[in-house]
């Protein structure tokens, strides 16, 4: 099977095509700078040439708050360029795999969003995702939409990152208590999409590391896993000023990747420790 896989240098992307090279699978990884996905000749060109069976679209503008004061910009990576692939992959007949987010959903409530629960996005970010979303549905009969939140891996901008960074001049910091949801491990979230593309199971699917935990207990884990005598003061959401709304609520029921015949991610406590191992070897 060969595989296309867009924003390759981005901290999923760059996971996927460590997975698919460890499998030996056929595959092109496509940077951004390479394949800019808000350009249609360039999506056309690429998948034309190339012909994959599948494309794992992890492409997408992340800025949540930027967002809010460039929303073209978004819109453009998020909508334009997924539907340039979407319109392309059904030319050619391509599995597209495409990743969205927690934002989609209000963020109300203490229940775990199921893939069958409304949306109702309230930031330009999370609405130019469900946008996205909604061109694959329209535009393909043959799809994967994978939401997923709290993503940390390879890149810098995560909340791992940030709050060791932070802690190498601060002994106690400010974090929100009343943000929860699971954090996810890029490494573990690729090597289910890179087993995802090669069925027929297509749909929506929920994504994350299992277990739940809020931003405050998430730093405090962080911390008490690399030894760090930081004190971790819980606040509240509206307490910090954010430019975009986040949502309260970001727990996502898994349960429909089991019932798949997928095999859930690991629980985000081992997957933070695997990370941190990892970090502290490079």
């Amino acid at each position: 099977m060969r595989i296309l896989v867009t924003g390759a240098a981005g901290q999923l992307g760059y996971e996927v095509c460590r997975v698919l090279a460890a499998q030996g699978a056929e595959y092109r990884g496509m940077p951004s700078q390479v394949l800019d996905v808000t350009d249609p000749n360039a999506v056309i060109k690429v998948l034309a040439a190339y012909q994959p069976d599948g494309v794992i679209n992890c492409a997408a503008y992340t800025k949540v708050d930027q967002a809010e004061d460039e929303p073209e910009k978004c819109w453009a990576v998020n909508v334009d360029g997924v539907q340039n692939l979407a319109v392309n992959c059904k030319k050619i007949g391509a599995k597209l795999l495409h990743l969205s987010t927690d934002y989609v959903f209000s963020g109300e409530g203490t229940g775990f969003y199921t893939p069958e629960d409304g949306v109702s996005p309230q930031s330009v970010y999370g609405k130019s995702k469900l946008a996205g979303e909604l061109v694959v549905q329209c535009l393909l009969r043959e799809f994967f939409i994978v939401r997923t939140s709290w993503a940390f891996g390879r890149s810098s901008a995560n909340f791992v990152r940030t709050m060791l960074k932070l802690s190498e001049y601060k002994t106690e910091l400010n974090v929100v208590c009343d943000q929860v949801g699971s954090p996810t491990y890029t490494v573990d979230l690729a090597k289910l999409l890179c087993a995802m593309i090669t069925t027929d199971k297509y749909g929506v699917y929920h994504a994350a590391n299992e277990g739940v935990c809020s931003r405050t207990e998430f730093a405090k884990e962080i911390f008490r896993q690399t030894g760090k005598a930081v004190q971790v003061n819980p606040i509240l959401t509206s307490q910090y000023p954010d430019r975009a709304v986040r949502p309260l609520n970001s727990r996502l029921s898994t349960d429909k990747l089991g019932q798949m015949g997928f095999v859930k991610l690991p629980p985000w406590q081992d997957a933070l420790s695997r990370y941190l191992n990892g970090q502290r070897n490079t």
